[in-house]
């Protein structure tokens, strides 16, 4: 089992990787200067990421471990919850700076692609099963066979607004909420 991780060490990367992307963007940040910001060797980041894209989408985006999504009693109510968690995350300076570069690295590796999907995108369809699930469990909505779809259906709006449209995501949370609740509701 080994020693366990050190909290602050992992606080430590996060919050290097961070600065260092505001400060010199993706294109800009190596694992050398995450390394030398916290004070820490390489083998340090290399014992948590397997690769600087993951350790740039920890620190920029989310980890691999999503907290559960709070339970409001309705699927409005959780869809807008997410939307907003979603969007929050999307558009901290750490994210803008490092989304587009991550994009194109994931794009031109399948094994990175692989390795995102399986260490981060399977961890937030398995958050929206679960509010899936508990719409159903209150009968708001049928079963939802195609996760995968949901997911791209939450996330896609979000990122073409902020990213592609370059638009403010103001109020994006409740209109977005609102019409994901109402296609949920149509699909039965």
């Amino acid at each position: 089992m080994g020693r366990p991780r050190d909290g602050r060490v992992d606080e430590a990367i996060i919050t290097a990787t961070r600065s260092l992307l505001a400060r010199s963007g993706y294109a800009g940040l190596t694992v050398d200067a995450v390394a030398e910001r916290a004070g820490i060797g390489k083998a340090a980041i290399y014992r948590r990421y397997s690769t600087k894209q993951e350790m740039v989408f920890a620190a920029a985006v989310h980890e691999a471990d999503l907290p559960g999504l709070p339970d409001t009693g309705s699927l409005l109510g959780d869809l807008t919850g997410l939307v907003q968690e979603i969007v929050d995350s999307l558009s901290n300076p750490a994210a803008a700076a490092a989304i587009p570069g991550l994009i194109a690295d994931v794009d031109a590796s399948p094994d990175l692609a692989a390795r995102f999907r399986d260490t981060f995108v399977t961890q937030e369809q398995a958050c929206i099963g679960e509010l899936l699930d508990r719409a159903v469990s209150r009968g708001e909505i049928a079963m939802i066979r195609d996760v995968e779809l949901v997911h791209a259906l939450v996330t896609g709006p979000i990122f073409t607004t902020l990213y592609l449209q370059r638009r403010s995501a103001d109020g994006l949370a409740q209109e977005l909420g609102r019409i994901l609740a109402d296609v949920l509701r149509s699909a039965q």
